[in-house]
């Protein structure tokens, strides 16, 4: 049985993608702060983990090594910045940079970059020795357009950059390591928010969708060839045919649409 690993799997995209890569036959070892009280299969493996903590860390990858031995795809979801959009009564998330409170940098430059530069590093330790696995990156497109706020976007570039490097020394041994855009996803927040007329979610896609997609990544016998690149989830999706779990196909964005 393949073995995947899931940060931030207790909500949104990552427990769907958790949720897939359970039901098309891998072991999952999922973490997140609060992942005890969330729902997942028996087949999925559920560890608390703050992974802007270190020794957390190392934690959940030495348990991933006494159970199963092996690890094959690891999933970089877990993300910090979101939150405490409105402070003290202000929208603070589209503030210009020099307004921009302190935390949100903390949250998406350690809970995201640095943590999912830090278990890509552990688990090419796993990969490396064995010459195959994937690596994927949650990203999206703020890393080549302006969406919201700077720090936004300098995490999001950070991530699609550490995608090219690391798949640069871990080519030649079998690794790959893509950036995966998803489109809007059907989170809670975003269910939330559609409930107020806010969005659209005629073109969306659930969290499970994205899980979709990186099964089939892992299936391609040629995922080395897309190493480095930054792949939006449902023009993969399409390319391999995939439907959401609805039965449609979600419409792929492009930059232009974001």
């Amino acid at each position: 049985m393949r073995v995947a690993a899931v940060t931030g799997a207790s909500r949104g995209v990552g427990k769907g993608i958790a949720l897939s890569l359970a039901e098309a036959g891998f072991r999952v070892f999922a973490s997140g702060r609060s992942i005890a009280k969330t729902s997942l299969p028996e087949a999925v493996t559920r560890i608390p983990c703050d992974h802007t903590d270190v020794a957390q860390t190392d934690m959940f990858f030495r348990r991933i090594a006494g159970e199963a031995g092996t690890l094959d795809v690891l999933v970089n979801s877990a993300w910090g910045g979101y939150e405490r959009m409105v402070e003290n009564g202000a929208f603070t998330w589209g503030a210009p940079f020099w307004d921009q409170p302190q935390h949100r940098w903390t949250s998406m430059m350690d809970a995201g970059v640095a943590a999912a530069f830090t278990c890509s590093a552990h688990a090419a330790r796993m990969m490396v020795p064995q010459r195959q696995g994937l690596i994927v990156n949650i990203s999206f497109w703020a890393a080549q357009k302006y969406l919201g706020n700077a720090i936004y976007g300098i995490s999001k570039a950070a991530t699609d950059k550490m995608t090219a490097d690391t798949a640069h020394d871990l080519r030649a041994h079998g690794v790959a390591v893509v950036s995966l855009y998803p489109g809007l996803v059907r989170t809670e927040a975003v269910l939330a928010a559609a409930q107020g007329g806010w969005l659209d979610l005629s073109n969306s896609e659930s969290p499970e969708y994205i899980g979709r997609v990186i099964a089939a990544l892992a299936d391609d016998p040629n995922i080395i060839s897309r190493s480095g690149q930054v792949l939006v989830a449902a023009a993969v999706g399409a390319e391999y045919g995939l439907t959401d779990i609805d039965g449609r196909r979600p419409t792929p964005l492009i930059l232009q649409d974001v």
